[in-house]
């Protein structure tokens, strides 16, 4: 600063250097460092681009870098594909936690997944259960079953595009993910590969349709899987996700008792609860205890938010 104060001590091009190096100074001080494994940092190329503005030479830039290529898109197996890549695999687990499915995220906020399962499982809508989460601004994950979307398609347009929801993938027909057509409270699961394949995909076209976009996420009609099954879910590029904390059984247990089983929710925790049967306990229940658990620094977030892509 001191020679650029003496005009009659400095030539022009001294003046012109001098400004130069005080903004690559001031550059250098304030760029954060290059991120690891990005290929570099980004200061130098910001350092010829402000010297070559304060400069009274023009020099010729060097030629512009190719972008890096962009992956190519990875599609999901055709059902002729995943038929001949299962075919002869034999699955050694059947349940709600086998190989393959999450039942809990890595994250400190506890996750709200709703189900509404549809046909026979009830297509009704719990508008007091999704009007107690809208007032507290509290997040979940729907996971709906086709028949269900089928049967409210306004809404199921509506809730996909309401961004404190999302809609996740509840299966074609709300059967038991198998490959050997094992059952699960009475419910046939799917006989093979190839019907596994149809209940996971076909209710992922209907969300397109309804919602705009299928999902990353999968839960089984009943939540029950063989291990198979899951690694065909992750196959086909979605994550089959269960829960950690049951709390309305089916949509079965009074205000009380789902309340009880809610407020045990901490973080990671994937609690389970169903939006299809209005009249049941389940609003009652969340309305008792989600303050309390906001009030005790619990907080919540989608699926989306929480688990990484496959």
């Amino acid at each position: 600063m001191g020679d650029i104060a003496a005009p009659g001590l400095t030539s022009r091009r001294a003046i012109v250097f001098g400004l130069t190096s005080g903004v690559l100074a001031a550059v250098s001080a304030c760029t954060a460092p290059a991120v690891p494994g990005t290929g570099g940092a980004a200061v130098p190329d910001e350092q010829q681009d402000l010297a070559a503005a304060v400069s009274p030479v023009q020099e010729v830039p060097d030629p512009p870098q190719p972008l890096p290529a962009t992956p190519a898109a990875v599609h999901p197996p055709t059902k002729a594909q995943l038929v001949a890549e299962f075919a002869g695999k034999r699955p050694t687990e059947w349940g709600l936690a086998v190989t393959g499915v999450v039942t809990r995220s890595p994250a400190r906020p506890a996750v709200i997944t709703l189900d509404a399962c549809g046909g026979a499982g009830g297509s009704g809508v719990d508008q007091e259960l999704l009007a107690v989460l809208r007032r507290l601004g509290i997040p979940a994950t729907l996971f709906v079953n086709a028949r269900w979307m089928q049967a409210n398609r306004t809404l199921a347009a509506e809730l996909g595009a309401d961004p404190l929801f999302e809609l996740a993938n509840h299966g074609w027909l709300h059967r038991p993910l198998s490959v050997s057509g094992k059952s699960a409270y009475g419910i046939a699961g799917t006989a093979g590969v190839a019907d596994a394949y149809d209940e996971l995909t076909k209710c992922q076209d209907v969300l397109q349709e309804a919602a705009g976009r299928p999902s990353r996420f999968f839960r089984a009609g009943t939540a029950y899987y063989d291990d198979v099954a899951a690694a065909m879910t992750r196959r086909l590029g979605m994550l089959p996700v269960n829960f950690s904390i049951n709390a309305d059984a089916g949509a079965t247990l009074p205000p009380a008792a789902v309340a009880s089983a809610l407020s045990a929710a901490g973080p990671g925790d994937i609690v389970i609860a169903h939006f299809n049967k209005p009249g049941s306990g389940t609003a009652a229940g969340f309305r008792q205890a989600l303050p309390r658990l906001q009030g005790g620094g619990t907080t919540f977030a989608r699926l989306v938010d929480v688990l990484p892509a496959l």
